[in-house]
């Protein structure tokens, strides 16, 4: 019984209530999760995108700006988790949105954290067709879909340990092959790395220098307001406030520096040996060939490891995605969990939002969500940021980083869910009428300066409101 009931919480994970001070780890194991989740095809293929809007001189430029906004807002987010030692969603509760109110943010969280995973597992889908010269039929995608989730099911189903140790090994793995490629991109494939590091904006009629850098930011944003959200979720394992910074930076340096700078290598390097891939495997004529190649680019960045390395390549395609789809779905889980107890105190176990969450992520990559990523990252960075910014302005200038009394809390944070609404109009409005491109800067900035003048004069603390025994919900978690 004991040892049943042992793996029961170890299945659990703590979702709802609070991680105990014994279970807590350093920043540099939290570290592993953080850098996990940001190296994937996904990242990769956004690195490449972003050199060829604006040329590689500004993409590099945008990596490093949004590496260190990135990382400073995941590291202010992830302290209030680390503080509670809540998941991120869970923690919004208590700041920024109410009990009932955190049902956006697990939306807003759980809609993003699974269409990362349905844009990975489809990039895994086409890379490992591309690997074997099999054609898209529907039996293949039943059984290469299905593998994939019952594996990310399994990995992600025993708690944060099991997660961590996937994320470490694999990522020093992935590393190692992806200095490799990195080196026959460079190297071995005819194009210098002077030629790579000095190229131009690759794609015409976008517009001039700073519509192009604009673009470029607002596509990275997207991103990093995802991970400052992952690493709320991670933090709330943390020991220390520093172990939280050392965390939050590593996850944002590899991300938007390391994994950015190597998917535009990677790419730029192989289109010509992916050209002559193409033509010497008959997989395109000469004079189609370029044209294949630049829509190899745009949708299958694990075909350039193939094309690249071989079975290396190959090798490195399931190493970067194993991990971040295990990370994706222990998040997406954490999200719908808190979803559900949300709106209505069901909960089945955290197993079953592992299996919901994956069967969500199946629906979103037959909709065809990899034809729609750069939409899609445009609007992720303006909802995401919201997010962030309602729990930033709530713990750090309402509250003077006081904790959260859990005595009593709002079930409907009326001033927190207003200022997340105006703050992702306001910004949507500006962005499709050309009056200010950067809607993530406008949704961060507008709820920032919103909430707290809604808060303190306008709806109150109870205003138009009732209230709910938070403690004593999270303690009925906690206790069985």
């Amino acid at each position: 019984m004991a040892a049943r009931t042992q793996l029961a919480d170890t299945i659990e994970d703590h979702a709802l209530g609070r991680v105990p001070h014994e279970q807590r780890k350093s920043g540099w194991a939290l570290s592993w999760m953080a850098m996990g989740i940001a190296t994937t095809l996904v990242q990769l293929l956004i690195g490449s995108y972003v050199a060829a809007v604006a040329g590689m001189g500004w993409a590099i430029t945008a990596d490093v700006l949004v590496a260190l906004f990135g990382g400073t807002l995941g590291w202010m987010v992830a302290l209030i988790s680390r503080q509670e030692g809540l998941s991120s969603t869970v923690t919004s509760r208590f700041y920024g949105l109410g009990a009932r109110g955190s049902i956006i943010s697990s939306a807003i969280f759980g809609f993003m954290i699974l269409g990362f995973l349905a844009l990975e597992n489809s990039l895994l889908y086409y890379g490992t067709l591309f690997a074997f010269g099999w054609h898209n039929t529907l039996i293949l995608r039943i059984v290469i879909f299905g593998i994939l989730t019952i594996g990310w099911i399994l990995l992600t189903t025993f708690g944060v340990n099991l997660v961590l140790k996937v994320a470490s090994y694999l990522m020093i793995a992935f590393l190692i092959l992806l200095a490799y490629m990195f080196y026959r991109s460079g190297f071995t494939s005819g194009v210098g790395f002077v030629t790579v590091f000095t190229h131009g904006a690759l794609i015409p009629g976008l517009g001039g220098a700073w519509q192009r850098f604009a673009d470029i930011l607002v596509t990275l944003a997207g991103s990093a307001g995802a991970l400052a959200l992952c690493d709320a979720d991670y933090a709330r394992y943390a020991k220390t406030p520093r172990d939280v910074i050392i965390m939050a930076y590593a996850g944002s340096f590899m991300m938007d520096i390391v994994i950015m700078i190597a998917g535009a290598v990677i790419v730029f390097g192989g289109m010509g040996p992916a050209i002559h891939y193409l033509v010497a495997h008959h997989m395109a004529t000469a004079s189609h060939a370029p044209a294949a190649a630049d829509a190899m680019a745009a949708n299958d960045t694990g075909a350039f490891f193939i094309v690249l390395s071989a079975v290396v390549g190959f090798i490195l395609m399931y190493a970067a995605q194993v991990k971040a789809q295990t990370l994706n779905t222990y998040s997406g889980s954490l999200a719908l969990t808190n979803l559900f107890d949300a709106v209505g105190k069901w909960r089945p176990g955290r197993f079953w939002m592992v299996v919901l969450g994956n069967v969500i992520a199946l629906l979103m990559a037959a909709g065809g969500i990899l034809g729609l990523i750069d939409s899609w990252l445009n609007i992720l960075g303006v909802m995401t940021m919201a997010f962030v910014a309602v729990m930033l302005a709530d713990y750090y200038i309402v509250r003077k980083k006081t904790l959260a009394d859990h005595a009593r809390v709002e079930s409907v944070n009326v001033a927190g869910v207003t200022s997340v609404v105006l703050g992702v109009v306001i910004a949507m409005v500006l962005e499709t009428t050309h009056l200010f491109p950067l809607g993530f800067l406008t949704s961060l900035i507008v709820v920032l300066v919103s909430y707290p003048l809604l808060r303190l004069y306008v709806f109150k603390e109870g205003a138009m409101t009732g209230t709910v025994d938070a403690a004593l919900a999270l303690q009925e978690v906690e206790g069985g």
